[in-house]
C-alpha cells in the first residue's frame, strides 16, 4: 500500500508506532520497523543524551529499516537537554523525528538542516496548522479517544481527521483509537495516509514491558480508562486503578484549587514501576480507549501483516462489493 506517508518516511505500510514512556525502547521500534511499519524510540525515556546515543546504535544493531525517535518538549521550567538529544538523533543518523508537547520551532532549523523529516503530534486542526506552517513535514492527528494526553477540546477522530483534511497540505496521520485493520480503512476514508498506534503496540511480543501491562491491556474493555488532570488543563486519558482512583478524589474535593502537588503521589516516577515492575496500581499510566480492542498479544510481524490484509480485504471484497 503507497500514501504520502509511506512515500515520505520510505516504509512499507502506513503504520507507525508512536512514543511511548519507558516502551519505546530499541526493541520495539526495531520489530515495528522490520515488519515495514515506522518504529520510534522514546527519547526522553532515555535519561542522558548519551544514554539516546546508545539506544539508537542498539536499535541499528537490530534493523537496517527507516526508524525514527520520539521527542516530547517539555515545558521551559523543567526542559531537558533538548540541543544534546538533538545532536544524538543527528550523529546516529536519524532521519526520522516525531515530536509533541510544546512548539518544536525553535529546534526545526537544526534538524531540517541535517536531513531530518519532523512528524509532529497535535490534538487539533489549529495546532496542525501551525505545524505546516513552521515547516513540519507531516502531522499526527490525536482524537480525543487517545491514551496519554489528548488535548482540551474533546474532539473525536470521526470529526477531527477530516477536518484536518480540509485544511491541511501536508500528510498526517491518525492517533487515537487504531488497532487493527477497520481503523486503518477507516482513517484513510476519512482523510489520513495512515495511522499512529500507540496502546495496540504495548501488547505485542517484542514490546519490553512487564507481562502484566499486557495483560491488563488485553483484559480492558472501552470503559476501563479515565481523564486525570483536567483542572490543570493537562489532560491525560490513563488506565483505571485505585491511584486514579484516588486521584479523581482528590480532584473532586479540591476542585479549581487543586495544584500538582496535591496528587505528585499517583502520577510522578510511576512508569519504571508500572512498564518494568508489573505494578498495576502503583499509580496513572496512559492507555488508550482501543484497549477495548485488543484481545491478544501477537508479534509485531504478525499484528502488521494482519493489519495490511485485512485492510486489503475491506477494501476489495466489502467496499468494492458495495459499488460493484
Amino acid at each position: 500500500m503507497k500514501t504520502r506517508i509511506t512515500e515520505l518516511f520510505g516504509i512499507m505500510h502506513p503504520i507507525i508506532q508512536g512514543g511511548m514512556h519507558y516502551v519505546g525502547f530499541a526493541e520495539l521500534a526495531a520489530a515495528v520497523s522490520n515488519a515495514g511499519g515506522l518504529g520510534m524510540i522514546t527519547g526522553l525515556t532515555q535519561k542522558t543524551p548519551s544514554d539516546l546515543a546508545k539506544e539508537i546504535a542498539r536499535c541499528h544493531q537490530m534493523t537496517n529499516q527507516p526508524f525514527g525517535v520520539n521527542l516530547t518538549f517539555l515545558p521551559t521550567v523543567m526542559a531537558p537537554d533538548y540541543p544534546g538529544y538533538i545532536d544524538a538523533i543527528i550523529d546516529g543518523g536519524i532521519s526520522i523525528v516525531e515530536t509533541a508537547g510544546r512548539n518544536p520551532q525553535e529546534y526545526l532549523p537544526k534538524l531540517k538542516n541535517a536531513g531530518v523529516k519532523v512528524i509532529h503530534k497535535c490534538t487539533s486542526v489549529r495546532h496542525a496548522l501551525k505545524a505546516e506552517k513552521i515547516g513540519c513535514d507531516a502531522v499526527s492527528v490525536d482524537g480525543f479517544e487517545c491514551g496519554g494526553h489528548p488535548g482540551e477540546d474533546d474532539i473525536p477522530n470521526m470529526i477531527l481527521l477530516p477536518r484536518a483534511a480540509d485544511e491541511l497540505k501536508i500528510p498526517f496521520v491518525a492517533s487515537g483509537g487504531m488497532a487493527d485493520a477497520r481503523s486503518l480503512v477507516a482513517s484513510l476514508s476519512l482523510g489520513a495516509d495512515g495511522i499512529n498506534m500507540g496502546t495496540r503496540f504495548i501488547a505485542t511480543k517484542e514490546a519490553p514491558v512487564h507481562e502484566n501491562v499486557k495483560k491488563a491491556i488485553v483484559a480492558a474493555s472501552e470503559l476501563n480508562t479515565r481523564l486525570i488532570m483536567r483542572p490543570l488543563r493537562n489532560t491525560e486519558r490513563v488506565m483505571n486503578n485505585p491511584a486514579v482512583e484516588r486521584l479523581l478524589e482528590k480532584e473532586a474535593k479540591l476542585g479549581k484549587n487543586i495544584q500538582f502537588e496535591d496528587i505528585f503521589e499517583e502520577v510522578a516516577g510511576i512508569y519504571p514501576k508500572v512498564m518494568m515492575d508489573g505494578k498495576m496500581d502503583a499509580g496513572a499510566w496512559s492507555c488508550g480507549m482501543v484497549a477495548g480492542l485488543i484481545h491478544d498479544i501477537p508479534s509485531c510481524r504478525e499484528l502488521i501483516d494482519r493489519i495490511m490484509s485485512e485492510a486489503e480485504k475491506i477494501i476489495r471484497n466489502r467496499l468494492m462489493g458495495m459499488i460493484s
